[in-house]
C-alpha cells in the first residue's frame, strides 16, 4: 500500500564559530567492519553506534548536513548544550542547540572532535514506538564511500575511490558548506536537478510542484500521501511512473511524491529528493568525493510498488487503527471518511495491539469488501479499488 514515509530533512549550513575542527580517522579494515541495519516502520537506516563510549541507535541520514543528537540522550550523556537557534526541516522549522562530542563511531570511522546539533527526535519521525537516539549525516559520512547492501540489510564505509562492485553509474557532487549529496534524474525527457540523495527520507522520488508541472504528465492519475518530518506532517500528490532515469540507470514502475508550492525542496533550492524506497532496490555506492554513485540491481529492482486500494492510510495505536489521511479520489474519499476515525475491528476480528499487518488489508484485492468495525460501535464497509 502507499506507506506513511518520513523524513528529516534538516539542514544546517552553519556551525558555531568556535567550534573545533574535528577529526575523522578510517580504520586500515575498513572493508571487514559491515554494521548491520534494520528499517524503521518509516522506511528508514535504523543503526547502532557509540557516541562518547554509549552505546546509541541512529539513523543513516544523508540528508541532514550536520549530525544530530536527541536531546534527551545528550543530556543523559552529559553534553553541555548551548548556542539555540533554528534549522529548517521538512513540515517546518526545529529548534536545536549545539554539543562536543567527545567520539563518535560508526562501524569502521571514528569521529574525535567537532559539534553535534542538538534537537527533539520524536518517535513519529521514523515510525517506531520509541525515538532514536541521533541522526548521522553528511558532516560524518562525505569522508568516504558509503556501500549499502540493502538485501543484507548492512553499509560499512569505505576509502573513497573504492569500487567494490560495478554497475549503473550517475554523478553526485556535494553543496559547498553542507556536504549534502546531489544529482540528477530525468523524467519524460526533463532534466530535474538538483536531486537530494536522501537516506533519511523512506519515500521513493520526490520532486516539486515545478518540476512535475515541466514534464508535461498532468493527465496522470494522481492522489494524496502524507509524511512526517521533525518539522511536522507534510501533505503531498502521489501517482506512480512507469519509468525514469538517474543518468544511465533506468528504473520502473517508481512512487513518485510530487511538493506543493512553497515546499521544502522549493525553498531550499532543490528540485527534488531520491529516498529509501527507490534505493533500496540496489546495492548502493555513495561517494562524493570521486563524484560518483554506482547502482547494482537487487531483488527488489523494478518491483510494482504495493498501492493503497482503500486510500486509508493508517497509524496503530495501541489496540486501534487511527486513520492518519485520506486519500484524494479513493474509495475512502468517496464514502465520507476522515481523518482521525478509529477502527477497532477488521473483518469482525479485533486489532491486535503492536500487530502491524492488521494494515495489510488496506491493499487487498480491487473489488473485495472489507467489513470495519469502528470504536463508537458503529459499522462500516468498504469496496477496494484501483484508484491511482
Amino acid at each position: 500500500m502507499a506507506r506513511l514515509f518520513l523524513l528529516f530533512g534538516l539542514l544546517l549550513a552553519w556551525t558555531p564559530l568556535h567550534a573545533e575542527p574535528a577529526r575523522l580517522k578510517l580504520a586500515g579494515d575498513a572493508a571487514e567492519q559491515w554494521v548491520p541495519f534494520t528499517l524503521t516502520p518509516g522506511n528508514q537506516i535504523r543503526f547502532h553506534l557509540k557516541i562518547n563510549g554509549r552505546d546509541a541507535v541512529a539513523i543513516l541520514d544523508t540528508g541532514v548536513s550536520v549530525s544530530v543528537v536527541s536531546s534527551s540522550f545528550a543530556r543523559s550523556a552529559g553534553m553541555r548544550i548551548s548556542a539555540r537557534a533554528d534549522a529548517d526541516a521538512v513540515g517546518g522549522t526545529v529548534a536545536i542547540g549545539w554539543a562536543s562530542p567527545r567520539s563518535i563511531h560508526v562501524g569502521a570511522l571514528k569521529r574525535t572532535g567537532g559539534r553535534i546539533a542538538v534537537a527533539q527526535l520524536t518517535a513519529m519521525a521514523t515510525g517506531s514506538k520509541a525515538p532514536v537516539d541521533a541522526l548521522i549525516g553528511a558532516d560524518l559520512l562525505s569522508c568516504c564511500a558509503l556501500d549499502i547492501e540493502y538485501d543484507r540489510h548492512r553499509f560499512r564505509l569505505l576509502p573513497s575511490g573504492t569500487m567494490p562492485f560495478t554497475g549503473a553509474s550517475a554523478p553526485l557532487h556535494q553543496v559547498a558548506g553542507s556536504k549534502l549529496y546531489l544529482t540528477r534524474l530525468t523524467l519524460h525527457g526533463q532534466r530535474i536537478q538538483p536531486v537530494l540523495v536522501d537516506t533519511g527520507d523512506g519515500g521513493a522520488i520526490t520532486i516539486s510542484k515545478a518540476a512535475w508541472m515541466r514534464t508535461g504528465m498532468n493527465s496522470k492519475r494522481i492522489t494524496t500521501s502524507v509524511s512526517y518530518g521533525l518539522g511536522g506532517p507534510i501533505e503531498m500528490q502521489l501517482t506512480v511512473v512507469p519509468e525514469l532515469h538517474v543518468a544511465n540507470l533506468t528504473a520502473k514502475h517508481v512512487e513518485l511524491r510530487i511538493e506543493g508550492a512553497d515546499s521544502f525542496s522549493e525553498k531550499t533550492g532543490l528540485a527534488g529528493r531520491i529516498g529509501t524506497a527507490f534505493l533500496q532496490g540496489y546495492r548502493v555506492l555513495l561517494d562524493p568525493r570521486a563524484g560518483h554513485m554506482v547502482f547494482q540491481p537487487g531483488a527488489l529492482a523494478d518491483q510494482q510498488p504495493i498501492r493503497s486500494t482503500s486510500g486509508l492510510l493508517v497509524g496503530l495505536d495501541r489496540d486501534r487503527l487511527r486513520v492518519l489521511h485520506v486519500m484524494a479520489n479513493s474509495p475512502a474519499a468517496h464514502t465520507g471518511w476522515q481523518d482521525g476515525d478509529t477502527i477497532c475491528r477488521v473483518d469482525g476480528q479485533p486489532v491486535a495491539s503492536g500487530d502491524s499487518s492488521d494494515t495489510r488489508w488496506s491493499a487487498g484485492p480491487p473489488g473485495e469488501v472489507v467489513h470495519l468495525g469502528m470504536c463508537d460501535g458503529s459499522r462500516r464497509t468498504l469496496k477496494l479499488a484501483d484508484f491511482y
